[in-house]
């Protein structure tokens, strides 16, 4: 099994830190992977939906522990690639730029300006 392609969508929860689209051998997806901040660090949870008992069943998932960490591993490390890349675009954004300071304006100078009078219109 080749994982071709991840796609990562952050959220801003306290647990649910982000959904998952991953391509397998450029053939097959899976949407909706969770990724988790559990009591001991981050886990992926698969896709899955309520049954009529009220528990959850993963709609996908591996069958092997093997496969299971493959894409676990691939799956983090995509995310906190993408975290990454999202806190330095939004730290560019806060910086501040220093200018240089600008001297003072001279005094506004006024040009002489000869008044002319207006003249009023000559009726015919």
């Amino acid at each position: 099994m080749n994982i071709t392609d991840v796609k990562v969508f952050l959220r801003e929860s306290n647990q649910l830190k982000a959904f998952v689209n991953m391509v397998i051998d450029d053939a097959f997806i899976i949407r909706n992977i969770k990724v988790i901040e559990g009591d001991n660090g981050l886990f992926v949870a698969m896709p899955s939906r309520r049954v009529s008992s009220g528990e959850y069943r993963d709609i996908a998932h591996p069958i092997n522990t093997e496969t299971r960490n493959q894409i676990e591993s691939v799956i983090i490390e995509k995310y906190k690639e993408v975290l990454q890349g999202a806190l330095s675009s939004a730290n560019e954004g806060t910086e501040k730029k220093v200018k240089k300071p600008v001297d003072e304006p001279a005094e506004k100078q006024t040009e002489d300006v000869e008044e002319k009078p207006i003249e009023e219109p000559v009726a015919e």
